[in-house]
């Protein structure tokens, strides 16, 4: 998959804040960080000698076990179950808590080394602003970490919908495909009755069908080339069934862009074999097919046109048989809103015109 830049950027800041092999790199990088604010406070150095590193190391430790008391026990226990004002009330407490239990340290462990000529209410102000500086840190880390569920949840529901999606389109697929071939195999019955050297041709014809269907229509994608090849086949065993059948497929497209396009299997077959259906002339009279293919700006154009006798009636849109309503579910499914299918029905032509995306 071909990312922009933006996305990628954008994909890879959402991986690294909810994939589980940059865990370890997510919280030292937290832990970097967040050292390096209490390290910019100024309580710590009113300490003298090295045991203002240990009062810095005191309230670190202190500060990131709040931290990650708050990130493992009280968001997801609390936050995550809507027992907002439960969850409100433990983070006060675990502050105030927190407050206290380093004041006590300061007096228990540190008092004799501290400073004489710091005035106290400065080392008070210090304390505070080193303190109140993680509150908001505190507070983002429940910001992170429901953005986290927010992504985690996105992702299951995204993957459901593409699970759903696959499998209706391969039901869709599944029952266009015996659709196809139950008529064809009618055509083959037909014709042993009425002249079985025909039939065998078809037969011959019919095994080419089946090896399409057996390795094409399996893929997601397949060559618009093979496609085109696929209808030929099918419209030339027609005119080998019925003597007054013409057709002709005319792609105006440069090679170069005709072999490298690539669409889903079996996407015109129905729109072929109803035009097949509806070109019979009752009459026995002269009826066609014209199928014509373009490509201009990244748009593919299908367009296929057949004669319509004036007995034989088709039926509307909406009432237009299995095939035709699942193909145009599978329009929906495989191109949302990005597709164009319109559908003329005239006294003596039937018209499918289609646009899609390449």
């Amino acid at each position: 998959m071909k990312y922009s830049p933006w996305k990628f950027e954008e994909t890879f800041v959402m991986d690294f804040l909810v994939e589980g092999k940059y865990r370890f790199r997510r919280h030292l990088l937290f832990l970097i960080f967040f050292f390096l604010l209490i390290y910019s406070a100024r309580f710590w150095h009113w300490y003298s000698g090295i045991y203002q590193y240990y009062v810095l190391f005191f309230v670190y430790t202190v500060l990131i076990t709040m931290v990650y008391i708050n990130i493992y026990v009280l968001v997801p226990r609390f936050f995550f179950k809507t027992k907002y004002v439960t969850y409100l009330v433990l983070l006060v407490l675990m502050g105030v808590l927190g407050l206290n239990f380093i004041g006590y340290g300061f007096k228990l462990f540190f008092e004799e080394f501290r400073i004489k000529n710091i005035l106290r209410e400065n080392e008070k102000g210090g304390i505070y602003e080193g303190v109140l500086m993680c509150i908001p840190i505190i507070m983002t880390t429940t910001t992170v970490k429901l953005l986290q569920k927010w992504i985690s949840d996105n992702k299951r529901i995204n993957e459901l919908s593409n699970l759903t999606l696959n499998m209706e389109l391969n039901e869709l697929r599944n029952q266009i495909n015996p659709h196809f071939l139950f008529n064809m195999l009618n055509n083959v019955k037909a014709l042993i009755r009425t002249d079985p050297a025909k039939a065998s041709v078809v037969i011959v014809k019919l095994s080419e069908f089946l090896r399409y269907q057996l390795y094409e229509n399996s893929e997601e994608k397949t060559l618009l080339t093979s496609e085109i090849d696929f209808l030929s086949n099918f419209l030339n065993l027609e005119k080998i069934r019925r003597d007054n059948f013409l057709f002709d497929i005319h792609a105006d497209v440069d090679k170069r862009v005709l072999n490298s396009t690539f669409i889903p299997p079996n996407l015109f077959t129905t729109f072929v074999e109803n035009a097949v259906k509806h070109s019979v002339d009752i009459s026995g009279g002269e009826s066609y097919v014209k199928i014509e293919i373009n490509i201009e700006n990244k748009q593919l154009y299908f367009r296929c046109v057949n004669s319509r006798s004036s007995g034989y009636a088709v039926s509307d849109k909406k009432n237009s048989g299995l095939g035709l309503a699942n193909i145009t579910r599978r329009l929906e499914l495989l191109y949302s809103d990005t597709f164009d299918l319109q559908i003329e029905s005239g006294d003596k032509e039937y018209i499918v015109n289609l646009k899609i995306p390449v």
